[in-house]
């Protein structure tokens, strides 16, 4: 389906708009959810950490799912795996938004991130393939429009869709992109010509599946399990051990394991997986903590919230145009340590929020987050991928989302596991120092008439006051908790070589298909 100036593809326009919608649809995905997650959390009556299952379930999904993509596209058409995918996201978040209980909304969330894996290299691929080479640059542009401003627009209209409706619009907003998407893809994209003789390391993919799905699974249900106390957890931890193993011990002896391990000898990729990893766990986290920190503790409104967050992607795209510009120009290991201490900062800031603390100091806080985030993801690309051997960069492109998605879970799943956990620590020790003898509970006044803790009124206003201050401080552990793991990611700088300047001006598709 290869394209040249004098076989212009027909409707290019129209391909151009669908692959657009397609991209945002998945983009949007990401962050919409975010700002409605205290609001699914009382419709499905669940706990903090176990509606953080509804991003971890659709992460992890799309994490295994990523790497059979480029081999089913072969083997079966892109169009048809295209179409294919577009039709089941789009019915599986009809289905999310139709859930009635938490168990569902989690099956749903796994099968829309078992689709969705391949709709943003599909895209890409796509838009590669019907524009010339010279025009591939200005094709990758109007592409990364879809990836920049969906997680730019995805907390605001997610605020939006749920205050004016409810959270299951979230969801339903996925219907118009997808039926746009799929129909002009139906009636536009060129047919493509199936490999049926193609062949895929099912051994491989099979044991590292079975390695994510168990340890990641073994990381949500742990803190309600109370951890190796129970059969459950011991279990799933060791077949996430084996799963892990055997997938290391196959891709090292194997004939053709479908993760080469001949790239993991380029020193610059390898340490640049292991920062898409580090990366990874604060990208997700940070604003899934976010949402119920300003809703529940700071007391926004959800819309407010959502225009609140929003701004943390304006800084991620302005700071990756400017880092794009300057990685030609300067080392690029400098700018991903100036994005790193960025996010330390931005991280450390955050350590020191009070309900109290002023929206204009909360969204300067998060425009700074974005720009780190910015300032690491370009240099990054360029640098894993500029001395990678042009046959690896297709498995290597799969391996960096696969980093990122894995770190994303993980971080999501222990940083909200530490919320709970603190938040019921704390909530003891300070409950505590509530009794009766407590001689600030006896002056008399207004303290001991509303907070009596002797009235079943009283003790009631009393424990949500605790419980609030309980929140507060557990959600300075975790920032404070993030501060300290991202700080050993600049030490895989020392790992890093600088690429020759040749080498730096690598393709604007390698660093896009690493990104995403």
């Amino acid at each position: 389906m290869s394209v040249s100036q004098a076989d212009p593809v027909p409707h290019r326009m129209a391909i151009v708009l669908c692959t657009v919608c397609a991209t945002l649809m998945q983009a949007l995905d990401q962050t919409i959810a975010n700002v409605a997650l205290p609001y699914m959390q009382g419709s499905l009556s669940a706990s903090y950490d176990e509606i953080t299952w509804v991003l971890t379930s659709y992460i992890t999904a799309a994490a295994i799912m990523t790497a059979p993509v480029g081999w089913l596209a072969a083997r079966f058409g892109r169009k048809y795996l295209y179409i294919t995918c577009l039709i089941g996201f789009t019915a599986t978040s009809v289905l999310c938004g139709a859930a009635q209980s938490l168990s569902q909304v989690v099956i749903f969330r796994i099968l829309q991130g078992m689709f969705g894996a391949a709709l943003v290299p599909l895209s890409q691929s796509t838009m590669m393939d019907i524009y010339p080479m010279e025009k591939r640059g200005q094709a990758m542009a109007i592409w990364g429009m879809g990836v920049m401003i969906g997680p730019i627009l995805g907390p605001t209209l997610g605020g939006y869709l749920t205050s004016l409706y409810n959270w299951r619009f979230v969801f339903y907003i996925n219907i118009p992109f997808g039926i746009l998407a799929t129909v002009g893809l139906i009636l536009f994209m060129p047919r493509s010509h199936p490999n049926f003789n193609m062949k895929f390391d099912w051994i491989g993919f099979a044991v590292l599946s079975l390695g994510i799905g168990s340890l990641q699974l073994m990381l949500d249900r742990g803190g309600d399990q109370d951890w190796f106390t129970s059969r459950e957890i011991v279990i799933e931890a060791v077949l996430g051990g084996l799963g892990v193993y055997l997938f290391i011990v196959h891709m090292l002896t194997a004939q053709r394991p479908f993760i080469p391990p001949a790239m993991f000898a380029n020193g610059n990729f390898s340490a640049g997986a292991a920062m898409m990893f580090a990366a990874g766990t604060i990208l997700v986290s940070s604003s899934s903590l976010m949402a119920p920190w300003l809703q529940n503790l700071a007391n926004y409104p959800v819309e407010t919230a959502g225009l609140i967050m929003a701004p943390r992607g304006i800084g991620t795209m302005g700071a990756m145009l400017i880092g794009g510009r300057l990685t030609a120009k300067v080392d690029p290991r400098k700018l991903m340590a100036c994005g790193i201490i960025m996010l330390i900062v931005s991280i450390w800031e955050m350590t020191g929020w009070t309900p109290d603390v002023a929206q204009s100091r909360i969204v300067a806080t998060i425009v700074f987050q974005g720009m780190g985030l910015g300032f690491l993801f370009i240099p990054l690309q360029v640098i894993a991928f500029a001395t990678l051997a042009p046959q690896y960069r297709t498995d290597g492109a799969s391996l960096f989302s696969l980093s990122r998605n894995i770190g994303a879970a993980i971080g999501v799943s222990v940083t909200s596991f530490m919320l709970s956990h603190n938040t019921q620590t704390l909530h003891a020790e300070i409950g505590a120092s509530v009794t009766p003898f407590n001689r600030a509970l006896q002056d008399g006044g207004v303290v001991e008439r509303f907070w009596n803790p002797m009235t079943h009124h009283g003790a009631a206003l009393l424990d949500r006051v605790v419980n609030h201050q309980a929140q507060i401080v557990a959600f300075v552990d975790d920032y404070r908790m993030m501060v300290f793991t991202t700080m050993p990611a600049l030490a895989l700088l020392l790992l890093m070589r600088r690429p020759r300047s040749a080498a730096t001006r690598s393709k604007p598709e390698d660093a896009h298909a690493a990104m995403d």
